[in-house]
């Protein structure tokens, strides 16, 4: 079945975590996605492990162009004309060293919506420096507050600033088509910064601070605004997660565990009173929990309508029956690996699916069918191309 962005047409300049996740998904949706790779090394993607390029490399069309020849910019020129849509994640003024500011490609295409994705964005004191994930969350508020009491800021450990901008992307580029194509507009240029949606994901920070002089803490696991809410070690070696964010649920908890007393105890009789003992309740609990298996306590749980859950790693993952009934990984064909597990294409759409066409293929599978279909080069003009080392 076709997919929701069927016949777009995407010309994708990115490279890395921030642009591959961005054309994946426009990809799973059908678009037509001609992702323009450096001829001889390609999305450095590549290089970071097999696993990394087949996933986030999937469903699109790899050519290989030279934007730093005047030959490669101009075919790049003869691409955008017959685009919908131009992503980019370069240092800022990149492309403008090339000859293919904005401007210049608005002027060859005035439908085009150019998204341009970089760590601090297009203006601004810091547009010249490196922007890596790592800087961007650091910067951003979330390594403050992330670890426990105590400890060091902590880093994530996967690219978080890049994925986050990798939504928020696709969401900006989707309401730039929209406002083009059901309201008659035109055309423009998106200024996506890694640092802003990272900062907008992690809540009232402003807000708590300039109206209240509060500071996120680093807390661990445990949440400020309701308690319990923690990670708890069982009998087994195992861990559980509880969150009882409501006073029901915080009730069904005590019950669960045997404790109904403690819903009359005046430390824990509702929300404010549990986070102001916080520490003895979660030893209470803990203890509790301790005392039983992972298994023994995820049954007392399930009887008693409390909402936690197992801690998983990938292992338990696969093995879990409800994401086996929900395909939530897929074996895509690849002709170097044979098959390759990914995660499946989501959200589920009923009208329009999205799915996986095809693993990340090989660098410049695509050049002439992409040169031809969308240029208009014949095939002799592609070969003149790849002896001047510009394709």
């Amino acid at each position: 079945m076709p997919g929701p962005l069927e016949g777009v047409r995407v010309l994708d300049l990115t490279r890395l975590v921030s642009g591959g996740l961005f054309g994946m998904l426009l990809a799973d949706a059908g678009a037509e996605v001609a992702k323009v790779e450096a001829p001889g090394r390609g999305d450095t993607l590549r290089a970071w492990s097999p696993a990394w390029w087949k996933v986030y490399g999937r469903g699109k069309k790899s050519l290989t162009l030279d934007l730093g020849r005047p030959e490669g910019q101009e075919v790049l020129r003869g691409l955008a004309a017959r685009a919908d849509l131009l992503a980019e994640n370069f240092f800022a003024g990149k492309l403008e060293s090339w000859g293919l500011s904005p401007e210049a490609l608005l002027r060859i295409n005035p439908r085009l919506v150019i998204l341009r994705i970089s760590g601090w964005g297009q203006a601004g004191p810091y547009r010249g420096r490196p922007g890596f994930g790592t800087m961007v969350e650091g910067m951003s508020g979330f390594a403050a507050m992330n670890g426990f009491p105590g400890s060091p800021p902590l880093l994530p450990p996967f690219p978080l600033a890049d994925m986050t901008a990798a939504l928020y992307g696709v969401a900006a580029a989707m309401f730039a088509l929209y406002r083009r194509d059901a309201r008659g507009g035109a055309g423009q240029v998106i200024d996506l910064a890694l640092h802003e949606p990272l900062f907008g994901i992690l809540g009232p920070l402003a807000a708590d601070f300039l109206l209240y002089g509060r500071k996120r803490p680093r807390t661990g696991n445990r949440s400020l605004t309701s308690a319990p809410r923690n990670c708890y070690p069982t009998r087994d070696g195992r861990w559980v997660a509880i969150s009882a964010s409501t006073q029901p649920m915080a009730e069904r908890l005590f019950r669960a565990i045997g404790r109904e007393d403690l819903i009359a105890d005046p430390r824990f009789a509702d929300n404010t009173a549990r986070l102001a003992h916080v520490e003895a309740l979660d030893a209470l609990l803990a203890g509790e929990i301790a005392a039983r298996t992972c298994e023994e306590n995820l049954r007392r749980f399930e009887a008693g309508g409390v909402t936690a859950s197992p801690i998983y790693d990938i292992e338990d993952i696969l093995a879990d029956p409800h994401f086996q009934a929900r395909g939530l990984i897929r074996h895509v064909p690849d002709p170097d690996l044979g098959s390759v597990p990914m995660h499946g294409a989501f959200p589920r759409l009923s009208a329009t699916p999205l799915d996986i066409r095809w693993a990340g293929p090989a660098l410049g599978a695509h050049t002439e069918e992409v040169l031809s279909a969308w240029a208009g080069l014949s095939p002799g003009r592609v070969a003149e191309l790849r002896r001047m080392n510009a394709v």
